[in-house]
């Protein structure tokens, strides 16, 4: 197709299109579109930046278009779940924007946000809910929402859900589905236990792929550097000084790891902003805006907190810690080159990531070019100054990040950092970033450290912040800010890019027994 109005989508949304300059549809698009308007059920594979989203928001936007009911309270009529907070904003905003001229309400269902204002949102039902796993879960266990009710349902960032240990809560949550639906499931890769996934929600899906899985985005310039681990602020510090940087996102394994960095940094005199499971709403808001205007050249993150981030011009995309899951590396790279442009993706290998490496290169099928920078090699980084020195110490004793040792006990990596994940297998403890497996009759059993032992608190939608009456790590939960605007679209529950102000207590209804 050349055009979306050869789509055959309805003027209203077609009108929208125009007013914001989209004119002609990326490949996945293009070939998801007419699929989902015939109420096919669809898997697709695309790498981050190719227009997803919209690939979904559009149709879903026409079939609503044509065939308006009221939903029932404590109802939606479609359901879309994704892993993290600030995807999930993204995609109400694409909602927002494409239906600014169709009488629609739409909610956000997030963590780390009073969940009363989510319950009284909900209460007359709504056209559209975009939510994290846990927290719909919460408002169903609070019987706040019914998913009897949906028509469509959208699993988005299939690969990471799983990844970040999501996939009871998935589970959970179509048990609650009606049987007959209309769903859409999109993935940046495609392995076999996402294949398996796919296979347990679709009936006779039709599969769209406009990119090879694992494929790197062509326009990235993909390098790695060996260094040593101590070395590796000097050597960020160094290259964000050398390098054309236009804005530069820089990835930690962990939010310990993330905050660290930006010490380095901003003692080295580079601003550096850090996002991560551990800030509140209004800090992530606040640091996202300030780095699409600019004013924050260097943003530091974990993998979690990074999905949802959109943002054009960032010319860099620096691995400060190799992810330990190679499909990560897909994804984190993905925030570079978006929208046609070219990107440069730069990653910091030490002795104990090499497996790292390896896991990597067998994935995307490419063999990396590599660049010696250790100090025994005569290219070592120049040096910080010594307060920044200091500071990139860990005054902790070191734990090795590097690959773990089967103890024969089934998979026994770590959840990732942030999740919201809730399973009928474990609670998590939200002091100590632990996950204890409950076993029958008393708690205890398994204990599973957090990456990093970073002895964090959860965020994104947990019960323990719920019964704390706290979010982000024991800080009180930022109020969303109303909505506004002429959209047409009441966006309940939706925040805002800009400072929330205020404080508010999460607010929960009765629980039924577990």
């Amino acid at each position: 197709m050349t055009s979306f109005s050869a789509l055959g989508l309805a003027e209203p949304i077609l009108r929208a299109l125009d007013e914001e300059r989209h004119v002609t549809p990326t490949p996945i698009q293009a070939q998801a579109i007419p699929q989902v308007l015939a109420g096919r059920d669809l898997i697709g594979i695309a790498q981050t930046g190719t227009g997803k989203t919209a690939a979904f928001a559009l149709p879903i936007l026409d079939l609503l278009a044509r065939h308006p009911s009221r939903p029932e309270p404590k109802t939606a009529k479609v359901l879309i779940l994704s892993p993290t907070r600030e995807l999930s904003g993204q995609i109400l905003e694409n909602f927002e924007k494409f239906g600014r001229h169709l009488n629609l309400s739409v909610a956000l269902a997030i963590g780390g946000v009073p969940m009363g204002r989510q319950i009284r949102a909900l209460h007359a039902g709504v056209d559209v809910l975009v939510a994290t796993p846990g927290r719909l879960l919460d408002l169903v266990d609070n019987r706040a929402l019914r998913l009897d009710r949906v028509s469509v349902f959208v699993l988005d960032e299939a690969d990471q859900m799983l990844d970040m240990g999501f996939v009871h809560a998935i589970r959970a949550t179509i048990k609650l589905l009606p049987a007959k639906r209309h769903s859409l499931f999109f993935s940046a890769t495609m392995p076999g236990a996402i294949s398996d996934l796919a296979k347990s929600m679709l009936r006779d899906p039709v599969t769209v792929a406009v990119t090879p899985v694992a494929k790197t985005a062509d326009k990235v310039e993909q390098r790695v550097m060996l260094v040593e681990k101590q070395n590796k602020p000097a050597l960020l510090a160094e290259l964000l000084t050398s390098e054309p940087i236009d804005r530069a996102l820089v990835f930690a394994r962990t939010k310990h790891g993330a905050d660290k960095v930006v010490r380095v940094l901003n003692k080295a005199g580079h601003a550096a902003e850090a996002i991560h499971g551990n800030k509140s709403q209004s800090q992530r808001d606040r640091v996202l805006a300030a780095f699409r205007e600019g004013t924050v050249r260097t943003l530091v993150a974990t993998d979690i907190a990074a999905r949802g981030i959109d943002v054009t011009g960032v010319s860099h995309v620096f691995n400060f810690d190799l992810p330990n899951v190679p499909e990560s590396y897909v994804h984190r790279i993905g925030r570079t080159a978006r929208a046609g442009r070219d990107g440069i993706a730069i990653s910091f290998c030490d002795g104990e990531e090499r497996a790292y490496l390896k896991s990597i290169e067998k994935l995307i099928k490419i063999q990396l070019p590599l660049e010696d920078r250790r100090a025994n090699s005569g290219a070592a980084a120049a040096p910080l100054p010594a307060e920044a020195v200091a500071e990139g110490r860990d005054r902790r004793p070191v734990r090795s990040e590097g690959p773990r040792k089967s103890h024969g006990g089934g998979d026994r990596r770590p959840r990732s950092e942030g999740q919201e994940g809730r399973g009928p297998q474990g609670r998590a403890n939200g002091s100590r970033g632990e996950v204890r497996a409950s076993a029958p009759g008393g708690r205890g059993g398994d204990v599973r450290k957090a990456e990093g032992r970073s002895h964090e608190p959860r965020t994104d939608g947990r019960r323990d912040d719920a019964r704390k009456g706290t979010a982000g790590g024991g800080r009180p939960a930022a109020k969303p800010a109303a909505s506004g605007g002429g959209s047409g679209i009441s966006a309940v529950g939706f925040m805002r890019s800009a400072p929330a102000r205020g404080a508010g207590a999460p607010e929960a209804g009765p629980r039924r027994p577990r």
